[in-house]
C-alpha cells in the first residue's frame, strides 16, 4: 500500500467547499468569497487582444516587465512601498504567493503566529511546510481586530513569521494603523517575517488600509486581482519583498509554476493602468449589501460586528446546527470553526451576492431557521 506523505495527513479538505455538497443547486450561496460582478469590459478586451495577437507563450518567470512596472507604481502610490520591478513576482493568484512564502521560509520547528480566526488556507500552508502554528486571539470585543500587544505576548525565540490579513477573511476586520506599525516594528526588533495578505485592500469602507511593508523591511506583501477586479478564475496575483526574500521565493515559483498565464497578465496590466470606475461602483455596492446583512442579522438577534472591509460578516450564532438548518432551508453559509477555534459559535456569511438574493436569504433564515 502506498501511503500519502505524512505532512498531508493533518490537512482537511475545505469546509467551504464541503458546504456545497449538502444543499440543493437552487440555494442562495452566502458561502463563497467570489464577487458576483463580471470582469470589467476593458480588461476582457485586453485579454481578447492578447489571444488575437497569439500572445500565448512563456513570459519571464517573474512576469511581464510592463506589468511589474505598473505593480511597482501601484505599490508606491497606494501603499507607500518602494518596490523595484525586479523584486516583484507575478503569481498564479495570491494563493500561489502564500504557498511560495510557506515553502521558501517555513521549516520544522518554526513557530508561525496566526490570527485566530483567519482564512483556512493559512493553517494548511503552514502545516504543509512543517511549521508550528501559534494562534493569536482576535476577539469579538475588539471587533476581531489583531492587536499588537496580543502578538507581542506570543513571540518567542522560535518565532519565524506572522501572517496578517487586513481586511480580514472571515471577519471583515480592518487593522488599526497603530497595530500595523507596532507589529512591523516588532518584526525588526525581534527579527521575524511578516507575510501580509492584502488581497481585500481595495474593498474597504469606513477605514484606511495600511501596509506593514511601509514600516519594516521584513515583509512579503501579497496581493492580486481576484477580489478587486472580479478576476477570480483568471488566477493572477503578485508579491513583493526585498531582494534576498524575492530570490528565494523565485526558486519555488520557477520550479512549480514557471510563469503566470500570459492572457491573465495582459488583463492585469489593463486592470492597473486603465480606468478604476468599475472598482468604485463595486465597492459602493458591497457597502450597501454590508449594511443590509448586518442590519438584518442584528434584527434577528445575532450579534454582528459592522465589518469595515472585504465582503464577509461573522455573526455570533451559537446554535451548532444553524449551518445545516440554513443549508436545508436554501441558504449556504460556512461554520466559523473552519477558521480557527475562536470561530466556534460564529458563522461566516459572504455578501458577494446580489442585494436581492441577500434580502431573500435573510427572509429565509428569519422565517425558516429563526422562527421555524
Amino acid at each position: 500500500m502506498i501511503n500519502p506523505a505524512s505532512r498531508t495527513k493533518s490537512i482537511e479538505l475545505s469546509l467551504i467547499r464541503k458546504m456545497f455538497e449538502v444543499t440543493n443547486p437552487d440555494a442562495i450561496n452566502l458561502g463563497i468569497g467570489e464577487p458576483d460582478f463580471d470582469v470589467p469590459e476593458n480588461i476582457r478586451n485586453a485579454m481578447k487582444e492578447s489571444l488575437d495577437e497569439n500572445d500565448t507563450h512563456y513570459t519571464p518567470n517573474k512576469g511581464y516587465i510592463e506589468l511589474r512596472e505598473e505593480i511597482s507604481k501601484k505599490f508606491k502610490k497606494d501603499n507607500g512601498i518602494d518596490a523595484d520591478p525586479d523584486n516583484i513576482i507575478v503569481t498564479v493568484g495570491a494563493s500561489e504567493g502564500l504557498f511560495m512564502c510557506a515553502q521558501a521560509f517555513i521549516e520544522k520547528g518554526d513557530e508561525i503566529l496566526l490570527p485566530n480566526p483567519s482564512f483556512l488556507s493559512y493553517e494548511a500552508c503552514i502545516k504543509l511546510a512543517d511549521g508550528t502554528i501559534v494562534p493569536v486571539d482576535c476577539k469579538m470585543e475588539n471587533e476581531f481586530k489583531l492587536k499588537a500587544e496580543d502578538v507581542e505576548e506570543k513571540i518567542t525565540d522560535k518565532t519565524k513569521a506572522i501572517m496578517l490579513n487586513s481586511p480580514s477573511n472571515p471577519t471583515g476586520a480592518v487593522m488599526e494603523k497603530e497595530d500595523v506599525k507596532a507589529i512591523a516594528d516588532l518584526s525588526m526588533d525581534k527579527d521575524f517575517l511578516i507575510i501580509s495578505d492584502e488581497i481585500y485592500e481595495k474593498i474597504i469602507y469606513d477605514k484606511k488600509h495600511y501596509s506593514p511593508a511601509k514600516y519594516s523591511d521584513n515583509v512579503i506583501t501579497l496581493n492580486g486581482f481576484s477580489k478587486t477586479y472580479a478576476m477570480t478564475g483568471l488566477r493572477i496575483g503578485y508579491l513583493t519583498a526585498n531582494e534576498e526574500f524575492t530570490e528565494n521565493l523565485l526558486k519555488i515559483h520557477q520550479y512549480n509554476i514557471a510563469c503566470a498565464s500570459t492572457t491573465a497578465q495582459r488583463g492585469a496590466y489593463e486592470a492597473l493602468s486603465g480606468p478604476q470606475g468599475e472598482v468604485e461602483k463595486m465597492v459602493s455596492e458591497f457597502q450597501r449589501r454590508r449594511d443590509l446583512i448586518v442590519s438584518r442579522l442584528n434584527g434577528m438577534g445575532y450579534e454582528t460586528v459592522n465589518a469595515e472591509g472585504a465582503f464577509y460578516v461573522f455573526p455570533k450564532i451559537e446554535d451548532e446546527d444553524f449551518v445545516m438548518k440554513a443549508a436545508k432551508a436554501g441558504v449556504i453559509t460556512v461554520p466559523g470553526i473552519a477558521f480557527g477555534s475562536n470561530g466556534k459559535g460564529h458563522v461566516r456569511m459572504s455578501y458577494a451576492n446580489s442585494y436581492e438574493n441577500i434580502e431573500k436569504a435573510m427572509d429565509i433564515l428569519e422565517e425558516r431557521v429563526v422562527n421555524g
